[in-house]
């Protein structure tokens, strides 16, 4: 006789409530040495008679419920007992569901190819892709093109999976396959839109760019831009793929990609330029379209040292828009450069009284100096900010003690490099001289470069700031230069986690396409990160939305099997449902993925 195992799984515990008699949920406290926490307990009746327990639901700790629930512990315990309250409504109406009954043979295999697990993380992408309304952008570029594959899937799907599991377009393709909703479309639909997506890349930043402005706040009134590039895995130079000057110094081609932000490092335009290019002079085409297509006019442009010609200073020198940039001080005429790095004169930030950088005490180790003076260049007049920090002289002269350490045992090895181009290479503290005995042929000596070694001590902890903003005060401007920091990390997050190079693709459409899902995708992830209140990590926003999977039970609904977190309840709150439930039927997933189409409630 065959052996059937009948599990009975429905909406939360169907089957709980035909075994099991339910008494009551209450609140319940336990104390340890540091905390009091807050739970809500089912009591029970099991099948042997005996009363039981089982927690519901952790509120959390007393500590932490004060700040959203106090201010005493009774009104904590008063939003406890009214959770405790809807907790018994839920269950009261599960009670009038049924169990359904789902069997398994244990000697039936499973049929070949049959997926039984599916990725749920894109859920919460897809609910910010059609809040930046890009289902409505794919409708619109629809009726100006004539092709049959559905757009709005292809993209949607090219833009999840570049965050969640990035690789190849055919690789993306096979990913989107186990997503809760899989493709209808065919691979050679991808290809065949990443034509039209590369012919309407302006129309779609300018239009995610306005419709992102009723999601949120953007801080469009300082824009920061900066350039990096992305390499192909070629020989030859081909279109805007061209030798240059590689920010991982590898010998291949490249292109590179000018990128604005705005104030709060959310991304707000970008584009393509060839890898031999001066950068320098990227600035200036984007800027045109940020300022005409966008209607973004009047902001602080800022940017750092290599990107401040004066050229691009001159451009946002205007009665709507100014500029901060970051200045080399090294590159200052000779009298400027006395100016900053003589070490009088200085004021402390904090306070704004003077002080000698050569008479500092111990408990000014955490603070900032600056000191201000009037620059004038060949065409314009502006004003120098130079600050000095005493940690970040610390740091410097730790580092250069290091470098100096390697350069010594590279004397005491014999190991002379004769070109240095790295400008943090240990090489650069050796010099060599010839040294002759009585006209014999010269011997060559090797030493260390104690002149060099001073030269670069004298700017240790020094950082210098170009500005046409005459009558902001200086830690306002500092503040807008410090966080140049977020359009780096924009660069770091595209590389790195959505491994946006090597590029795969060769022609120069599908080049600007995949660009444009990058970009969409950082869009969408700093647009997450910022809703969640840039409480998560990077690394654990992007863990938790991987490994956020789902089990199919025999086509009847889904086991969650993923871990609920603080997180996932963050994330569940922000769109607007839940999944961390033990059972969800297909229809209710059904619900849950047309829910992630529409916008939360507000």
């Amino acid at each position: 006789m065959s052996t059937f195992l009948f599990l009975y799984i429905g909406f939360l515990a169907f089957s709980w409530y035909n075994t099991f008699e339910v008494i009551e949920l209450k609140v319940n406290t336990s104390k340890s040495k540091n905390a009091e926490s807050f739970y809500i307990k089912q009591s029970y009746i099991d099948a042997n008679g005996k009363s039981t327990s089982r927690t519901i639901r952790k509120l959390g700790t007393l500590k932490d419920l004060l700040i959203e629930h106090g201010p005493t512990r009774d009104d904590v315990m008063a939003w406890a007992k009214e959770q405790a309250r809807i907790e018994t409504e839920k269950f009261e109406l599960e009670k009038e569901n049924h169990c359904i009954p789902i069997t398994f043979h244990p000697n039936r295999k499973i049929p070949h190819g049959e997926r039984r697990k599916f990725e749920g993380g894109y859920l919460f992408l897809q609910s910010l892709y059609y809040e930046l309304g890009l289902n409505k952008v794919c409708r619109k570029i629809r009726d100006k093109h004539h092709y049959s594959y559905d757009l709005n899937a292809i993209l949607s799907d090219l833009i999840y999976t570049r965050i969640l599991e990035p690789g190849s377009k055919r690789s993306s393709f096979e990913t989107s396959k186990s997503f809760l909703e899989p493709p209808a479309y065919q691979l050679h639909d991808v290809y065949r839109a990443l034509s039209v997506l590369s012919e309407e890349c302006d129309l779609i930043q300018s239009e995610v760019y306005r419709n992102s402005k009723t999601i949120l706040k953007r801080n469009d009134s300082i824009l920061y831009y900066d350039c990096t590039n992305y390499y192909f895995e070629i020989e030859q130079e081909d279109g805007n793929k061209k030798y240059g000057k590689s920010k991982e110094n590898r010998p291949n081609p490249i292109v590179q990609m000018g990128l604005f932000t705005d104030g709060d490092g959310i991304p707000l335009a970008f584009h393509i330029f060839p890898g031999n290019q001066n950068e320098q002079t990227s600035l200036k085409p984007l800027e045109k379209k940020v300022i005409e297509e966008f209607g973004c006019d009047e902001f602080i442009f800022c940017s750092d040292a290599g990107l401040a010609s004066e050229n691009n200073r001159i451009l946002n020198h205007t009665k709507k828009r100014a500029y901060i940039v970051t200045q080399s001080i090294k590159k200052l005429s000779q009298e400027y450069r006395e100016l900053a790095l003589n070490r009088k004169n200085f004021r402390r930030l904090s306070d704004h009284k003077a002080v000698s950088l050569d008479e500092l005490a111990e408990k000014d180790k955490d603070e900032v100096f600056y000191k201000e003076e009037p620059y004038s260049s060949k065409k314009m007049e502006q004003r120098l900010l130079i600050t000095y920090s005493p940690k970040y002289a610390a740091y410097q002269k730790e580092i250069r003690d290091k470098q100096i350490e390697r350069a010594k045992a590279m004397l005491a090895n014999g190991k002379h490099k004769k070109n240095r181009k790295n400008p943090n290479d240990p090489a650069r503290f050796i010099d060599k001289a010839a040294v002759t005995k009585d006209g014999e042929i010269a011997d060559i000596l090797y030493f260390l470069d104690e002149e060099k070694i001073a030269e670069e001590a004298q700017y240790d902890g020094l950082y210098a700031v170009c500005t046409d903003l005459f009558d902001d005060e200086p830690e306002s401007i500092l503040r807008v230069s410090e966080s140049r920091w977020q359009i780096e990390a924009c660069f770091r997050i595209m590389k790195t986690d959505f491994a946006a190079r090597p590029v795969f693709v060769q022609r120069e459409d599908r080049i600007q396409a995949h660009f444009l899902v990058c970009f969409l995708a950082l869009l969408i992830y700093r647009l997450l990160e910022k809703k969640l209140g840039k409480k998560y990590t990077c690394d654990e926003i992007l863990s938790t939305l991987k490994e956020y999977e789902f089990a199919d039970i025999q086509g009847q609904g889904f086991i969650p099997i993923y871990r609920s977190t603080q997180l996932t309840d963050a994330l569940h709150k922000m769109v607007g449902f839940e999944t961390d439930y033990e059972f969800i039927t297909k229809r209710k997933m059904k619900e849950i993925q047309k829910l992630s189409k529409q916008p939360p409630t507000k």
